[in-house]
C-alpha cells in the first residue's frame, strides 16, 4: 500500500503537457450561466482612463485674490475695541467678508509676526466682517496695537 512519491519535475512536465494539449485542441467546457436575481440591469464599472489633453484649457493658473494683504483691511480703533485690547489681549480688525478664521489667523501671523490664540468673527449690519483676534499670552496687545498703528 506504499505509494511511490512522484518527483516534482515529472509532475510539472505532465502539467505542461496538459496545458499544451489544451492550447492546441481548445478546452471544450461549459461555462455556468450566471443567475440574475434582480430585474434591473446595473451596468458594470469599466476602466476610465485619465484625460490626456493636448494643451491646458487655461493658459495660466488664477491669481489668488484673497492674499494676506487683502484679508485684513484695517484695525478698528473704537472705544470698545480699545477696551478689548486692554482687558482681553485682543485686537479688532475689519476683514474681507470671504475670509475664514484660519485665513485671518494666518494673515495676522504673517503681517505682524505674532502668535494668535484664537479668532472670533461676526458680520456687522453694514456688511463688513469684524474679527476679534485674541493674542497668545506671551504677546501684549497694547504693544502690538501701537506697532500696527505705526506701520
Amino acid at each position: 500500500t506504499a505509494i511511490a512519491a512522484v518527483p516534482p519535475k515529472t509532475e510539472a512536465k505532465a502539467k505542461a503537457l496538459k496545458a499544451k494539449k489544451a492550447v492546441l485542441k481548445g478546452v471544450h467546457s461549459h461555462k455556468k450561466k450566471k443567475i440574475r436575481t434582480s430585474p434591473t440591469f446595473r451596468r458594470p464599472k469599466t476602466l476610465r482612463l485619465r484625460r490626456q489633453p493636448k494643451y491646458p484649457r487655461k493658459s495660466a493658473p488664477r491669481r489668488n485674490k484673497l492674499d494676506h494683504y487683502a484679508i485684513i483691511k484695517f484695525p478698528l480703533t473704537t472705544e470698545s475695541a480699545m477696551k478689548k485690547i486692554e482687558d482681553n489681549n485682543t485686537l479688532v480688525f475689519i476683514v474681507d467678508v470671504k475670509a475664514n478664521k484660519h485665513q485671518i489667523k494666518q494673515a495676522v501671523k504673517k503681517l505682524y509676526d505674532i502668535d494668535v490664540a484664537k479668532v472670533n468673527t461676526l458680520i456687522r449690519p453694514d456688511g463688513e466682517k469684524k474679527a476679534y483676534v485674541r493674542l497668545a499670552p506671551d504677546y501684549d496687545a497694547l504693544d502690538v496695537a501701537n506697532k500696527v498703528r505705526n506701520l
